[in-house]
């Protein structure tokens, strides 16, 4: 995969990309990340990017022929991009769903948005998906950009050492990972389950089940409503129910 990042401050992703799994994969091959400073397509001698808004009101917007030109300039570098995505408070919620989607792609093209905004007429020529990464504003893309990147990057085949990593991770199946142990077996007199230690695959594999649907009922439960439940989950999920009901909290938590 090639991801290009348009932004006016590349150097916030030096660090971010060339350490841990985002690192490898690119040492590896499996990705390619471009960054381009969008004032490399600003003209004047202080490459002003960014102008007063018409109406009026607080700050600036982002000019839209510096952004065009760096939109279409970087989109002809190599193949056409399976998609142009803007970093913005106003787009789709991203999701694991949605990070999925997008590393089945061959090339993305990432916009950070900075200031006040992009002026809606890149958007509306150029953009073909807004993401955002939560109901909160931040100073501009970049950080979102990170986010996307880095989720959808750990989904390429062959990314994550295991192929099994990613299916088991919080969200991956609607549903809130398990808890996770490893050595020593007690630690600050605290012992790991015992079915972890049993060798009881199918009993494990039950245990960590209903682990996420425990998880999920008591932080998440909004994702229960659009996960895929088997009749056993239901059964569960009405047993917790019913405990919590009788006062039995300390039974599950």
């Amino acid at each position: 995969m090639r991801i290009d990042i348009l932004t006016l401050f590349p150097g916030m992703f030096s660090g971010v990309f060339s350490e841990s799994i985002l690192g490898r994969a690119q040492e590896s091959g499996l990705v390619k990340i471009w960054l381009h400073n969008i004032r490399d397509w600003a003209e004047g001698k202080h490459k002003v990017v960014d102008d007063t808004p018409y109406g009026g009101g607080p700050g600036m917007v982002m000019k839209p022929e510096p952004l065009a030109q760096a939109i279409r300039a970087v989109s002809a570098m190599a193949e056409p991009p399976d998609e142009v995505i803007l970093l913005s408070p106003q787009g789709e919620v991203f999701s694991q769903k949605a990070a999925a989607d997008l590393a089945c792609k061959k090339r993305l093209v990432f916009v950070c948005g900075h200031y006040e905004g992009v002026d809606e007429r890149v958007i509306t020529r150029l953009i073909t998906k807004e993401l955002s990464i939560g109901d909160y504003v931040l100073t501009g893309g970049e950080i979102p950009a990170m986010v996307v990147v880095d989720a959808v990057i750990r989904l390429i085949p062959g990314v994550l050492g295991s192929s099994e990593s990613a299916l088991d991770e919080s969200f991956q199946q609607g549903l809130l990972e398990y808890p996770q142990y490893t050595r020593p077996a007690v630690w600050e007199g605290l012992a790991v389950p015992e079915v972890l230690l049993s060798g009881h695959h199918a009993e494990i594999e039950r245990w960590r089940r209903e682990q996420s649907l425990l998880r999920t009922y008591l932080r998440r439960p909004d994702l229960l409503d659009q996960a895929e439940l088997t009749t056993d989950d239901r059964k569960f999920l009405e047993q917790i129910k019913v405990s919590l009901a009788k006062g039995g909290e300390s039974e599950w938590i």
